[in-house]
């Protein structure tokens, strides 16, 4: 997809708009940097060994970002300027032309909009406050607090810097618990070893539960997991954990990816995650939100899940949802199960924007219905 996007706008501004500059043989070479930056998931792909890891310096990730969305949103905006010059030809009867003027106009709304929705999308999120109702909630679990972190990306977007605010942020909440729903990096351990030290300083007394998303498998699923879990993390994938608390009891599960299977691994399997579980209520980790309807039967109170990012922006999340099972974010009851899908604690760095879908760092209170 991300292929036939480039060569569409790559074709469309070179014949469209870099044509009628007057810069000479100049054009030519816009030409080409354009048809780069428009490509550069498949250059960071050759370079680095995966689009999914740009190494390169924030300054020039963000550049990227912003340039990229700033010439995609450029010419949909001048594409639909020239559709709406040609039906006004149809109703003139004579050909109109998009007039240079509007056509500046045009590049620097696409580019402003681009730059204001990287700068959301890079940000340490803001806290998020939900309230979730679990049936036969033990006392002793009743306003229960923890957070819920996803899809943090750490990466030279997401450096050791943002690791840095977003630990602090996290600690002055004072969370019972922390969870984790995957997708923690982009970068093989070597590349990111000092950025993702810096989690090891996230405090929660009944203690940080994770499992991994797709990214993880990406760049080494065991080393990832050996490397996430040696600050005391506990992984939970295809297993749990449980949580006690003045004799209660709260079941920690979590599942593995489905795109396991594709590097020879174990896939998702609720029936092992829960195998010799208390009789308690149960919180699971799914990084992508499917399956709910299944896990609901299967006796699960509350999903957390990300892998959406909520979307990115108006009008893409109803693409999104389409393909998570209608799920994109926010909070969703299923059966007697709420799912909660995250908008996401940060994102991909290859596609970092955001307009009017933040990012967010979740709070969960638990109460007892």
């Amino acid at each position: 997809m991300l292929l036939w996007i480039a060569i569409a706008v790559w074709l469309y501004l070179t014949l469209r708009v870099i044509r009628r500059l007057p810069i000479g043989p100049w054009r030519i070479a816009l030409s080409l940097a354009l048809l780069a930056l428009l490509r550069h998931h498949w250059l960071t792909d050759l370079v680095w060994g995966s689009m999914f890891s740009l190494e390169l310096p924030r300054p020039v990730v963000i550049a990227v970002n912003w340039l990229f969305a700033g010439a995609v949103l450029f010419a949909i905006l001048h594409a639909l300027a020239d559709v709406l010059a040609l039906a006004l030809s149809a109703f003139r009867r004579r050909m109109a032309r998009v007039p240079a003027g509007v056509g500046v106009a045009l590049a620097v709304a696409g580019f402003g909009v681009s730059g204001y929705a990287v700068s959301s999308a890079i940000r340490v999120p803001e806290v998020k406050e939900i309230e979730v109702e679990i049936a036969d909630l033990p006392p002793a679990f009743d306003g229960y607090r923890f957070v819920h972190l996803t899809d943090l990306h750490v990466s030279r977007l997401f450096d050791a810097r943002w690791v840095e605010d977003l630990v602090r942020r996290v600690d002055d909440l004072t969370p019972d618990m922390i969870v984790v729903s995957g997708d923690v990096i982009d970068g093989t351990p070597e590349r990111r070893v000092a950025d993702v030290a810096l989690l090891a300083d996230l405090r929660a007394p009944d203690g940080i539960f994770f499992i991994a998303g797709n990214h993880e498998y990406y760049f080494g699923f065991e080393r990832w997991m050996e490397r996430l879990g040696a600050p005391g993390w506990r992984s939970v994938v295809n297993r749990h954990e449980v949580v006690a608390r003045d004799g209660a009891q709260l079941v920690i599960a979590g599942v593995a990816d489905t795109v396991a299977d594709r590097f020879g691994l174990p896939g998702p399997d609720l029936g092992t995650a829960l195998g010799g579980a208390p009789d308690a209520p149960v919180i699971l980790l799914q990084h992508r939100p499917e399956g709910a309807a299944a896990n609901a039967a299967a006796g699960v109170d509350l999903q957390l899940s990300g892998h959406t990012h909520g979307g990115m922006m108006i009008g893409f999340d109803r693409l999104v949802a389409n393909a998570n099972e209608g799920f994109v974010s926010g909070v969703y009851p299923v059966g007697d199960m709420t799912l909660y899908v995250s908008n996401g604690t940060a994102l991909w760095p290859g596609f970092a924007y955001r307009l009017f879908v933040p990012p967010e760092l979740t709070r969960v209170t638990l109460r007892a219905r």
